[in-house]
């Protein structure tokens, strides 16, 4: 898998050596509850977790690193499909990188990665229905809200609504000559 980057940002695969840098994000409580997924993750388990899929053609990982070479995020495409050519998208942006514009350089990074060398047909996300700056990045980079989802995950005691949001290949083909 190469490098990508643009934007002032780039992508590279998931490393062993990179997984203390994702357990700080996963056993953060705060970056967990918008993954809709339980924190405080053992490491021994986050290595078995990257062992058993370092080589599985459903899921690609990254490092989101800065132009300093400093790691600032992940970003996950997973659930690959080759059959139906599709794939859910997923990143974390560090809390001391947030605001930087880390996330939209990604997503885009991750969109052209999805429709240019996966050959990927649709890609979709799910954010929570709270989580209006986020929802703003991904409509910023060209994702459409597909369905509200109700009660969909159960986080800090409360189930939470989440939004569906999607891309299509042919729509971001479009728009992407469209700007040339």
């Amino acid at each position: 898998m190469t490098t990508l980057s643009n934007f002032g940002v780039k992508l590279r695969p998931l490393e062993r050596e990179d997984l203390r840098f994702v357990h700080k994000l996963d056993n953060n409580s705060h970056i967990m509850r918008y993954w809709f997924e339980e924190p405080y993750e053992a490491y021994v388990e986050l290595v078995q977790i990257y062992d058993r899929h370092v080589h599985d053609q459903t899921e690609r990982r990254f490092i989101l690193e800065s132009d300093a070479a400093e790691m600032v995020g992940l970003v996950e495409l997973v659930e690959i499909n080759h059959i139906h050519r599709r794939a859910e998208f997923q990143i974390i942006v560090a809390p001391h990188a947030q605001g930087k514009g880390y996330a939209s350089s990604a997503t885009l990074l991750a969109i052209e990665y999805a429709f240019h060398v996966l050959n990927l047909y649709k890609l979709y996300l799910y954010v929570d229905a709270e989580n209006v700056k986020a929802i703003h990045i991904y409509e910023k980079c060209g994702f459409v809200k597909e369905c509200e989802l109700k009660s969909e995950f159960f986080v800090n005691g409360e189930y939470r609504d989440a939004v569906r949001m999607c891309m299509f290949q042919s729509d971001h083909v479009a728009v992407g000559q469209g700007r040339r």
